[in-house]
């Protein structure tokens, strides 16, 4: 009687528009997506391009493989948070057994799958025979598997083989192979669901899993083997993801297994278990990709972008779940074929109405006239920092200045984010790309797509590798490095004890500093550094690592921290002792920084001239666009500022 009831449901509605209203109901996430890509066609005349459609699917594709590995997972009632920190311990294995350890690159490659399995594994016994929640034990791998990639690679990047970064290219100059390789892993996925014994096992042990057991599944192998999948999938996806960055991060893809698991639930699946699907999980992951590269070519602020992104998803479970309780379900099992037929014909009335409306903005952006106003984009390695936040500050006012549309994009620190946002650069209309790389090797692929495109590139505060950049507008941060290290072994009378407090592991700025700061000290034999510590530019790490380390080493004579912000931190740990029995010097020179070498407890800042830094930029970009004559390097000087000098020093 129920069923009779669903039937009839439909037709009491009317025809087609009924059947219109059941297919977006049953396919929200469909729905979503198509209302997406006519909002975003209608509000920017570059998203509707040949170019930026297969962006996105590139800026799609490696979210979407980690996130069919977490489907089987999802379905099957389980969490895996470990994807993001896997996926990056593949990848740096496969660097280093191809680079270091000269193993044969398809071993490497093997060995590196292998690594991902194994991970995967790993969860499934902690989950099945160690009893511990889905959630405890893969957010503990998802910490072993970082540190292991950071240990293995020491904190910096890797070069990827050339024979595994062409998974990084396209295919006859147009067709992304991570696109491709998303197609074949979403095939796998689907297949492994609907075809196969393993699939079944999943949905059973999601619906019920004692169930499931007492119908005779062995529930604890299978679980080995789901979680197997999902480790497979994430080492797959690390590897697409070096590829396309052309090195091996050890600090790539952080947080992307939430983006993985938000895709999964986007596509219809529940956290429940029970449900969900290959389609289901690519189109969630699709969402997500127009959406930021939607925002980017709209400007919209980084800040925002990720408010708008965390609404859009609470709103598309918010009606996945509204259509739950409303019973749009999908037709029972042994329907006629003529409701097959109708469903059919409502698919094709939406793809008809979805692609009138897009073609239909189309013509209006192609009708309409282009602005006058040059447009740069500006990518920033993070605006989580006072010094970059200068950096943007500087390249706004001189923007404004020179009758310049700017927007300005936030990597966030991650290197493949980054270059996804000047992919969305160089697909869009802009006249020139400033970028501020988190890692100069990681970078030039993206670069190398705007010079084919013909679109000047400048690199500020840090060089683009493997790439043709118009100019580079930087302070040597090296010999600041050097700089610091003279002034603080100077200020302690050339003897005492050190520590040094890192940022953040495989960025080239900490690399760099810290090269040129050991570099300096070996003019000051009596200084001994006891202890070194990352804290990752960050105020409040540096201020817990510096507690830790001073109970280590309580008498210690003095601190070099790579950022001000870190230093800051370490003078809150350090209390009274600061600027009297411990001297700390900070780098670059920011606000905060200045006033605390006003009041004396920061005894000096390495100062780079941010906002310098940013309105040189915009300068050049513009010089290039115009066809004029740019230095291909503009040094901004470095200044160790004190207390004796620092009312006559402007950042």
């Amino acid at each position: 009687m129920a069923t009779d009831t669903l039937k009839s449901t439909p037709g009491a509605r009317g025809g087609t528009a009924g059947g219109l209203r059941r297919l977006l109901l049953d396919n929200g996430a469909l729905t979503a997506l198509i209302v997406l890509v006519i909002a975003m066609s209608a509000l920017s005349g570059d998203f509707l391009t040949a170019d930026n459609l297969l962006n996105v699917g590139v800026q799609a594709a490696v979210t979407a493989i980690l996130a069919f590995g977490v489907t089987f997972v999802i379905v099957s009632a389980g969490i895996d948070l470990s994807v993001g920190s896997v996926a990056a311990l593949s990848a740096t294995v496969l660097a280093w057994s191809a680079t270091e350890a000269g193993i044969p690159v398809v071993l490497a490659v093997v060995l590196a799958v292998a690594t991902g399995i194994v991970c995967g594994l790993v969860n499934g016994f902690l989950v099945s025979y160690g009893k511990l929640p889905p959630f405890i034990a893969t957010l503990a791998m998802l910490s072993v598997a970082r540190g292991l990639s950071l240990v293995i690679s020491q904190g910096s990047p890797i070069a990827f083989p050339d024979s595994v970064s062409h998974l990084g290219d396209t295919l006859g100059g147009w067709l992304p192979v991570p696109v491709l390789v998303m197609v074949v892993m979403g095939l796998l996925t689907a297949f492994v669901l609907g075809r196969t014994y393993i699939g079944r096992s999943m949905y059973a042990i999601g619906g019920n899993e004692e169930a499931a057991r007492l119908s005779g599944l062995r529930v604890k192998k299978q679980k080995l083997a789901i979680y197997a999948f999902s480790g497979l999938f994430a080492a797959a996806a690390g590897i697409v993801l070096a590829s396309r960055l052309a090195s091996a991060q050890p600090q790539a893809a952080q947080g992307y297994e939430l983006d993985a698991i938000a895709a999964v639930v986007i596509g219809g699946a529940s956290l429940a278990g029970g449900t969900g699907k290959a389609s289901g999980t690519l189109i969630g992951a699709l969402i997500l990709a127009v959406l930021r590269n939607g925002l980017n070519l709209l400007s919209v602020s980084a800040f925002w972008q990720q408010v708008v992104i965390g609404v859009v998803i609470a709103l598309a479970v918010l009606f996945d779940t509204v259509r739950r309780k409303a019973g749009a379900t999908a037709p029972a099992a042994g329907a006629s074929g003529g409701g097959k037929g109708k469903q059919a014909l409502t698919y094709v009335i939406a793809a008809v109405v979805a692609v009138a409306v897009v073609g239909a903005t189309s013509l209006l952006h192609n009708g309409s006239s282009a602005a006058d106003r040059p447009k740069i984009g500006l990518s920033l390695s993070t605006l989580n920092n006072p010094f970059f936040v200068q950096i943007r500050d500087g390249a706004e006012e001189e923007a404004k200045k020179l009758g310049v549309d700017l927007t300005v994009t936030d990597a966030q620190n991650d290197a493949s984010q980054q270059a996804n946002q000047l992919q969305n650069f160089t697909s869009g209309s802009l006249s020139a790309v400033v970028v501020n790389p988190v890692d100069s090797d990681a970078a030039g692929p993206s670069v190398r797509g705007a010079n084919q495109a013909g679109i000047p590139v400048i690199a500020v505060d840090r060089g683009v590798n493997e790439a043709d950049t118009s100019a580079l507008v930087a302070s040597d941060n090296v010999e600041g490095g050097a700089l610091g290290a003279k002034a603080l072994a100077e200020k302690l009378g050339g003897k005492g004890t050190i520590v040094i407090l890192q940022g953040q592991a495989g960025t080239s700025a900490s690399r760099e500093r810290g090269a040129g700061f050991a570099e300096g000290l070996k003019d000051y034999p009596g200084i001994k550094v006891v202890a070194k510590q990352p804290a990752d530019f960050d105020r409040t790490k540096g201020l817990d690592v510096m507690t830790n380390l001073l109970q280590a080493h309580p008498d210690i004579d003095g601190v070099f921290a790579e950022n001000d912000e870190m230093a800051l931190g370490a003078i809150k740990a350090l209390g009274s002792k600061a600027g009297k029995s411990v001297q700390v010097v900070g780098f670059d020179g920011t606000p905060d920084g200045l006033k605390a070498v006003r009041a004396g407890t920061l005894y000096a800042s390495v100062a780079q001239q941010p906002s310098e830094l940013g309105r040189i930029a915009v300068r050049n970009a513009l010089r290039a666009v115009e066809g004029e004559k740019v230095e291909k390097m503009v040094k901004v000087p470095v200044k160790v500022v004190t207390k004796e000098n620092v009312a006559g020093f402007e950042g």
